[in-house]
């Protein structure tokens, strides 16, 4: 995770101005000095005056040795002559919760917009969380955090973030990946064989992204670190759309349980290329349903990419987002703005650069960390 965080953020609101109703430090120093000083030393007086008349020269007079009888037990120590044991250091008090002030309210704005959740969602959360703590006599820092996690993983539990991988006898699940250049399409599709092949299905991609001389040879690599088989073009500049037909036809004949079909990056923008994506799922329904159409979207991107998701839900059909270069929670607010704008739930998110670092997304999962 990055060094920032959303969750250090809250502490710091929360924990960095604690006011100072706990005992002072030197009274409790104080109290534990008096309180050892009344165990360990022992009065005077209570000593026995024979013992304190007793010469040198006696003591130092050699003791006959004396055997000890067998059953006898070693003699009582008196309770007031006990050695006292020393009382363990205090703890350091933990910081109390307090009554959450104007000022904290203004430092989550802050806080919120700081972490890409834009303006209208940061005043929506904000409303929610005030309208929860509304019927408190007094909302502290405590249910404070606690209801902005509820809020939050409510809202990104409205959307349903299961992926339809379910093959039926003969026929594959087929998974289309859409996305713009650069924002790691290729190395998402890798991951994803891998994230399914490691719970026991067998994966084969299909290199329909002819439009780029090297895209062909990089997904190869990635596919077989993920363990899947791969469909290559039959020529230079093949159709996609007749790529995307083998995949789904070399799914059938050898068994596989999903098929995942690579698309060219393009940009939102140009209508010829979208257009050819619905020429792709037009081929491939000949043979199967399409089981999912997933966005890959950088998570860096912010209102951009927002965009793009709008662009290729119209066109593309898309069922499910993937978040990549999500390594920490400064961006953490585009989950929750690319959902409620788009109404499209996120399904996987990447959070690394590793063949394995491609997780499914679950909201309270991604709350808990969110807020660490």
């Amino acid at each position: 995770m990055a060094s920032w965080s959303l969750g250090k953020a809250l502490k710091s609101i929360f924990q960095g101005n604690t006011k100072d109703d706990d005992q002072p430090q030197d009274v409790l120093d104080v109290d534990v000095a008096e309180s050892v000083g009344d165990a360990a030393v022992v009065d005077a007086t209570e000593v026995p005056e024979s013992i304190e008349s007793t010469s040198a020269a006696a003591l130092a007079e050699p003791v006959a040795e004396v055997d000890p009888a067998p059953s006898a037990q070693p003699a009582s120590v008196p309770p007031e002559t006990k050695a006292a044991k020393t009382p363990k250091a205090p703890q350091a008090p933990k910081p109390r919760s307090r009554a959450v002030t104007d000022a904290d309210w203004d430092e989550l704005e802050d806080t919120l917009l700081s972490a890409d959740f834009g303006p209208d969602l940061t005043d929506s959360i904000i409303a929610e969380i005030r309208g929860i703590a509304a019927p408190l006599l007094m909302l502290d820092t405590n249910d404070f955090q606690r209801i902005l996690a509820e809020v939050l993983e409510a809202r990104l539990a409205r959307h349903d973030s299961t992926l339809n991988l379910k093959s039926e006898s003969g026929v594959p699940a087929v998974v289309v990946v859409v996305g713009v250049n650069g924002v790691g399409k290729t190395t998402t599709i890798g991951k994803f064989a891998k994230f399914i092949t490691t719970r026991g299905k067998s994966v084969v991609v299909g290199a329909a992204d002819t439009f780029r001389a090297a895209a062909v040879d990089q997904l190869a690599t990635w596919a077989e670190r993920g363990g899947a088989s791969i469909v290559r073009p039959q020529s230079d500049g093949q159709d996609p759309a007749a790529v995307a037909y083998q995949t789904v036809e070399a799914a059938i004949r050898d068994g596989h349980d999903v098929a995942i079909v690579d698309t060219a990056g393009r940009l939102h923008t140009k209508s010829g290329l979208m257009d050819e994506l619905s020429k792709i799922r037009r081929v491939i329904e000949k043979l199967a349903p399409i089981s999912e159409v997933l966005l890959v979207l950088d998570a860096t991107t912010g209102q951009n990419g927002l965009l793009q998701a709008q662009a290729f839900v119209e066109t593309a059909g898309v069922t499910g987002l993937v978040l990549t270069k999500l390594d920490g929670s400064a961006r953490a607010g585009f989950v929750f703005s690319v959902q409620e704008q788009t109404g499209l739930p996120v399904k996987l998110v990447g959070q690394g650069e590793g063949i394995d670092d491609l997780t499914g997304f679950t909201p309270h999962v991604f709350v808990q960390q969110l807020l660490a």
